[in-house]
């Protein structure tokens, strides 16, 4: 069992309890909500854990939800449960940036299977982004030239290379490697070429 919280938003009571047993059962910590707009209002960003919502609800449907958790930013892995007739909004859910769906008749051990791997996947993306903005917030110290050294560090440019293309010393590439390594916190190389990878993928 992972650590964080299943957020169930359902509509309907019945299935509202059924499912905190289930996930209590589990070892799950499990909250309850009869609506989109519920969730919305209680919820945190910086909570750890992942949705279980019904597709089909009144006033905001699953599929509202999803898009407004893109329009705020919140990245939760959300899994919705849909009756046959609601697959096409699911997909299209899906596609919007949702973790999972299945379908009714719900069979318990697909769902904690799923839930599971959303508890799994939102620790590893919080992970990665405190990872990234720890690294970002060390990449502000580089001088503008360091940069440029490491961008090429990220493409497997030897020094040698490095040195032709910037116009400087071969010397002085090894002085603003020994450097970057440093201020990035980066023992090997090979460790910060993925470091500098991140960051690129980072950008817009």
């Amino acid at each position: 069992m992972r650590d964080g919280t299943v957020f169930v938003v359902d509509d309907d009571e019945a299935v509202r309890r059924a499912l905190r047993f289930l996930l209590h059962t589990a070892g799950h910590t499990v909250e309850v909500f009869p609506s989109a707009s519920a969730f919305l209002e209680s919820y945190e960003p910086d909570q750890r854990g992942c949705l279980v919502l019904d597709i089909r609800m009144p006033h905001m449907t699953g599929l509202d939800l999803q898009n407004e958790l893109n329009a705020r930013g919140w990245r939760i892995p959300a899994i919705f449960i849909t009756g046959h007739g609601t697959v096409p909004i699911a997909i299209a859910a899906m596609k919007a940036g949702a973790f999972d769906f299945i379908e009714k008749p719900l069979r318990d051990e697909a769902l904690l299977e799923s839930v599971e791997r959303a508890l799994g996947w939102d620790q590893t993306t919080r992970e990665q982004h405190l990872e990234l903005t720890a690294l970002k917030t060390r990449a502000a110290v580089l001088t503008p030239r360091e940069r440029e050294v490491l961008e090429m560090v990220a493409t497997g440019e030897p020094n040698k290379i490095i040195a032709r293309r910037l116009g400087i010393s071969f010397r002085t590439v090894e002085l603003h490697r020994s450097h970057i390594l440093e201020k990035m916190g980066a023992h090997t190389i090979s460790e910060l070429i993925r470091i500098a990878i991140l960051l690129q993928q980072d950008k817009p």
